[in-house]
């Protein structure tokens, strides 16, 4: 592939260490993202180097020994290493999750312990979804019931990312009338963990379901005393989420547009390279454009959560539902621009065709998102008929 071509699609910097580090993780997994992909793992000790490292929970704040990326910055070297390997930009997010989880809902001493030791090389999953309790997060049937200075957990979780490989999780279940998230060690008496055998995405992430039978853990595990609704705690760890896959969906793009690119002004059809032919031209610009209105959504999202807007979780949103919505479209162009070339179930395509469909299923789908923007929409549009619309 010519070089002009890479370097015109290549990722923009992240933060002054991030970039520092940008070498580091593009040597550790450029050339294996196929192989880990295949095998349906990333092995334990390369995620532990990364974790070393810091850069699976970014914007862990430097007085905990994190790195301390903005939003924007974390989103930017989020979006690098979803173009290198989306399973590795999976276990970013399930890490960066359970991180944020901590930092909103932990109390002092969590926050304390365990943040510092997430920056530097343990792994996280956070256990949210449920086979009765998908969208519908009411439907939590996880029971976390206290006894004496423990607390007991029974429940089912599902499609728990990073779980195979995780030390800890955080789990969210129903408490005391109301909701909590706890900490609890994956190797837990009564934790069982069962990998998905065969997921059509992201298959290196470690996917697994999870049974907890009777797994006790100490009261003082459960982040902040635990109180509120089931909803608005899962919220806490959401919003990351949406916007991590958001800036992985970025990343997916770019990596599509520098193959098509790349593949388009070297294949050569009927005299020409394929990029002269129109319709080829169109897949070209319709890729580019679906890059640049992703990452200007992402760039918006993460401007809204570095300035504390009120607006930072419709915005999420609104990157996530963009962002999903042309990689998946955006993978299948790419895929049709290759075509033979790319009908081989290795390479960055081919991954960002199965991969980038389940970013419109994960941490929202795509119509939960549609319903989610259009309530704002339509309470903003009752907010300026009652207060007039801003100039």
């Amino acid at each position: 592939m010519p070089d002009r071509v890479l370097e015109q699609y290549a990722p923009r910097p992240a933060g002054p260490r991030l970039s520092e580090l940008r070498e580091l993780v593009r040597g550790t997994i450029a050339g294996h993202a196929d192989t880990w992909d295949t095998e349906g793992v990333i092995p334990v000790e390369v995620l532990r180097e990364l974790g070393r490292t810091g850069v699976l929970c970014a914007q862990v704040d430097s007085a905990y020994g994190g790195l301390g990326a903005t939003s924007l910055e974390n989103g930017e070297f989020t979006a690098f290493v979803g173009g290198l390997c989306s399973s590795t930009r999976s276990v970013m997010t399930s890490q960066g999750m359970a991180a944020w989880a901590i930092r909103r809902l932990g109390d002092r001493r969590q926050r304390r312990e365990q943040l510092p030791a997430l920056a530097q090389g343990k792994l996280a999953a956070v256990a949210m979804s449920e086979p009765w309790a998908g969208s519908d997060l009411a439907a939590m049937r996880t029971e976390l019931r206290p006894e004496g200075d423990t607390v007991v957990i029974h429940g089912r979780k599902c499609w728990t990312t990073a779980a195979v490989s995780s030390d800890l999780l955080v789990v969210f279940g129903r408490y005391q009338g109301g909701g909590a998230a706890v900490l609890v060690p994956t190797r837990a008496p009564g934790v069982r963990l069962r990998p998905v055998p065969a997921p059509v995405g992201c298959r290196a992430a470690g996917h697994a379901h999870i049974d907890l039978d009777g797994v006790r853990v100490p009261a003082a595990d459960i982040l902040g005393g635990g109180g509120p609704s089931i909803s608005l705690l899962v919220t806490a760890a959401l919003s990351y989420g949406r916007f991590s896959v958001a800036w992985g969906c970025v990343g997916i793009l770019r990596a599509c547009l520098a193959a098509a690119a790349g593949h388009a002004v070297t294949r050569e059809q009927f005299g020409v390279t394929i990029n002269r032919h129109q319709l080829v031209a169109r897949h070209l610009a319709e890729l580019y454009v679906a890059e640049q209105a992703a990452t200007r959504s992402c760039e918006h999202a993460s401007r809204c959560w570095d300035d504390n807007s009120p607006e930072v979780v419709a915005a999420t949103v609104l990157a996530k539902y963009t962002s999903a919505r042309h990689a998946a479209a955006g993978a299948a162009t790419a895929m049709q621009i290759l075509a033979s070339a790319g009908a081989d179930d290795h390479g960055v395509v081919a991954r960002a065709f199965r991969d980038a469909k389940l970013m419109e299923i994960i941490e929202g789908s795509n119509e939960i998102c549609q319903l989610l923007l259009a309530e704002h929409a339509i309470s903003n549009t009752e907010r300026d008929t009652v207060e007039g619309p801003t100039s």
